[in-house]
């Protein structure tokens, strides 16, 4: 069967087809299904309700390799899945992420209802695929070895009006002992800085005001196209867009965090003092174990750099407890780095293998019981921190931008959510004035607690943006939407490139 690579070719459809994607892992999943949502709408799909549960025509997961118990998650909700297939006539189900690429033809050989099996490097392909199994009606396994398009110029469906995420590289060049990340994403592949800043001049020009910079090693962009101070440079960049309010980016790594990143962070005004900066470990024996590039003393002085040119920056991190081979001794330097750093706030984790990683058959895996010892000794001392910090925020007048879906209890206590330019979590007490996701409130904080905070007195000030009517635009525009849609076959080929630039400049 020939398909229409005609992106008008469309049919009349009574009902809409629906799709659900299920997203697991790290921001790249998540920027990833933005794309996934977006090519399933071009081709003609529908975003099923929330809380569908796998009643949707087309059901996705975007799976974890690096998760725990990753594969057995999937296998379960797969087979959640397989009598609700059999009920539904046409019903499809595809399985995309680290965990197909590795996994590949055991996917259907232990869930044989699958339909299609998609890896991380050509997410485009998903319609294309779709509609070849529905034709041929067999599993279709396409699993490409390097990277096809980067993931933003891809259609997409942003899950907010306001923020946005921008991949500048894909892949990694790390080696690090317990991830698996680079055999499943690749070699670290760069975007040209010119295609990144016209994708964010035309965000921007869709309402959005506060982008985040996305790669799995971010700050070694440039390694690719030969200048190692790219990254800082990019950031410069996005400082002169107009109507760019906040730019984030996640997740650097010590090793590529020079002082010209600093500088540009400091100087540039809209690049918000937060930094999340993994450290995986304090101890200097563990660290080389791990094939992290950097040791205790090299990553206690970035931070010292970074509080000098901006002393109010939030810093997180991700430690990891157990890693083989890690005694009392070594542990006890993770503490010591966590008392010295500060951090805001620390995603930490419990040490388990991941089959393919050199970690995994590593002698002196630590006992379960031991590694949750250290892990609530751990987290502990980090709640204690994060509460200790965030008093020291009661008082001040932040600028919050107003969040959607933040705040689980906004509804009951008659509160919104937003966030502080360091990123941290502000509940704040609902104004008379009406207040959209994207605005800009200023608050005064009143209470801390360990990862969130209080304004509870009354709003000081409120300024209504472009990215609050972009939001206010597109809830009308989903609420004016028809029942029917037109169904599209899938297009061939190369997505139509992004705009040209208007105006302005050219994790782990």
């Amino acid at each position: 069967m020939t398909i229409s690579s005609d992106r008008s070719a469309a049919v009349d459809v009574q009902t809409s087809k629906t799709y659900e994607i299920r997203t697991y892992g790290c921001q790249m999943n998540v920027h990833d299904s933005e794309r996934l949502s977006g090519l399933l709408e071009e081709a003609g799909y529908e975003k099923a309700p929330e809380g569908a549960n796998g009643d949707a025509d087309v059901v996705v997961f975007n799976t974890c390799a690096v998760r725990e118990n990753a594969d057995n998650k999937l296998y379960g909700n797969l087979g959640h899945l397989a009598p609700m297939k059999t009920k539904r006539p046409g019903m499809q189900i595809a399985v995309g992420g680290c965990l197909a690429q590795k996994d590949r033809d055991t996917i259907v050989q232990r869930a044989p209802w699958v339909d299609v099996v998609f890896g991380t490097h050509n997410i485009g392909k998903l319609p294309v695929l779709l509609e070849r199994a529905r034709v041929q009606e067999e599993a279709q396994v396409e699993i490409a070895e390097s990277l096809e398009a980067f993931p933003s110029t891809l259609p997409t469906r942003r899950e907010s009006a306001y923020a946005a995420w921008v991949s500048i590289s894909v892949g990694c060049n790390n080696t690090c002992t317990f991830c698996i990340v680079p055999a499943l994403r690749g070699k670290e592949k760069d975007r040209r800085t010119g295609d990144i800043l016209a994708e964010i001049e035309a965000l921007v020009a869709e309402g959005v005001s506060e982008i985040t910079l996305l790669g799995q090693n971010v700050n070694a962009y440039g390694s690719d196209i030969g200048d190692r101070e790219a990254f800082s440079k990019l950031l410069r960049a996005c400082g002169a867009i107009e109507g760019l309010e906040r730019v984030r980016f996640t997740s650097p790594h010590p090793r590529d965090f020079t002082d010209d990143v600093i500088a540009a962070m400091a100087e540039t005004p809209n690049v918000m003092p937060q930094l999340h900066m993994p450290l995986q470990s304090g101890s200097d024996t563990v660290l080389k174990a791990m094939r992290r590039s950097y040791r205790q003393d090299r990553y206690l002085g970035i931070i010292e750099k970074v509080r000098a040119a901006m002393p109010d920056a939030a810093i997180s991190t991700d430690i990891i407890v157990g890693f083989p081979g890690e005694t009392e001794e070594d542990f006890e330097q993770t503490l010591h780095v966590v008392r010295e750093a500060r951090f805001t706030n620390a995603f930490t984790f419990q040490y388990s293998k991941r089959p393919g990683t050199p970690a995994a058959t590593m002698e002196g895996q630590i006992p379960k019981e031991v590694v949750q010892a250290r892990y609530e000794r751990l987290v502990a001392l980090q709640e204690e921190i994060s509460w200790d910090e965030n008093k020291k925020q009661v008082g001040r007048k932040v600028d919050l931008m107003v969040a959607e879906g933040e705040g689980r209890k906004d509804g009951s206590t008659h509160r919104l959510s937003g966030r502080a330019p360091d990123n941290r979590l502000v509940h704040f007490t609902k104004p008379e004035q009406d207040v959209r996701p994207g605005d800009v409130v200023t608050v005064e904080i009143t209470y801390a607690a360990p990862h969130h905070l209080l304004a509870e007195g009354p709003v000081l000030d409120v300024r209504r943006t472009r990215a609050g009517d972009a939001w206010e635009k597109r809830n009308a525009t989903e609420a004016a939407k028809p029942a029917g849609v037109m169904l599209g076959l899938p297009k061939i080929g190369v997505p139509e490139p992004l705009p040209a630039a208007t105006g302005g400049c050219a994790a782990h």
